[in-house]
């Protein structure tokens, strides 16, 4: 019986194995390049051959001007996502709220099909609706209303973004709820209704709490992302009128990195990203776990 024990255990080793090695060469190893961060350094010349400045780009960091700039850009677009947080749950609770089954599958269906579609398409997308000739100030027009070109707009920028990913995220980000749904024992909900509680009680009191673990998880992983706001979405969207604020931190490292051949200062840029995102996750962890004595670490 130990023998037996031993062996399948030896088989889920090997079975995990190559992941571990392909996290280990991915995302471990890749580490030693930190190093630029410490170093002037030269396209061309092997890295300890180049001069050791030490903390210089650290300290630049934060004198830099644009650095605070897109710090601003990056904590606006995570905070406006972190209030628009339990979207997904609500949309799941509605979902599984719909009577019919083909209704239900076809409205889930249309929900996640935009989390498929590349952000170049999505940017083709809302350039003809809300372009200065297109289909949106186009009606405005007849209607003999002013128009409202979106994309050319700063002041709508936060918004205007945050919407957008909102409609490509929600129908993807909704299925872990929907997951969530079906392990709540629905015996609760049968005594509930026996009890004389309506939908919308049962949703309030049993269907809420069953999903708020989950919410919590996901919080969590959400938080200690502050400063990943991602590049994708902003880089498609960019252009000379807004870049003042749609400009955040991973698309300024690109800059400065790709664009400007900076390597050190972009490195520099990228472990600053890390260490906030490892103090975000383990202090948000800790506030959970006090708080809910629910947490992930």
């Amino acid at each position: 019986m130990i023998r037996r024990k031993k062996e399948r255990a030896w088989n889920l080793f090997f079975l995990v194995l190559s992941f571990m090695l392909m996290v280990l060469l991915f995302n471990y190893i890749p580490l030693f390049g930190w190093v630029l961060s410490f170093v002037e350094y030269r396209v061309g010349n092997p890295i300890f051959r180049n001069e050791w400045v030490g903390l210089k780009y650290f300290r630049l960091l934060f004198t830099s001007r644009d650095f605070f700039r897109v710090m601003r850009n990056t904590a606006v677009f995570s905070l406006l996502n972190y209030i628009l947080l339990p979207l997904p749950m609500i949309f799941a609770i509605l979902l599984n709220e719909i009577p019919s089954r083909h209704f239900r599958k076809i409205a889930q269906t249309l929900s996640t099909l935009p989390h498929f579609v590349s952000w170049i398409i999505v940017y083709s997308l809302f350039f003809t609706l809300f372009s200065n000739d297109g289909l949106i100030n186009g009606a405005l027009r007849v209607l003999k209303l002013p128009p409202q070109d979106l994309l050319l707009n700063p002041n709508t920028t936060y918004v205007f973004q945050t919407v957008i990913l909102q409609w490509k995220t929600l129908g993807w980000g909704a299925i872990i709820y929907i997951a969530a749904l079906t392990g709540i024992d629905q015996e609760l909900y049968e005594a509930a209704t026996v009890d004389g509680a309506g939908r919308l009680r049962c949703t309030w009191h049993i269907t809420v709490p069953g999903l708020v673990p989950t919410f919590i998880v996901l919080a969590l992983l959400a938080i200690a992302n502050f400063v990943n706001s991602g590049i994708d979405q902003y880089f498609v969207f960019k252009n000379a009128f807004v870049y003042d604020n749609i400009e955040v931190l991973d698309l300024y490292t690109y800059r400065i990195g790709l664009e400007l051949f900076d390597y050190s200062y972009a490195t520099a840029v990228g472990i600053f990203k890390s260490f906030i995102s490892i103090v975000l996750l383990f202090l948000t962890n800790y506030i959970a776990k006090r708080v809910r004595g629910v947490s992930i670490i």
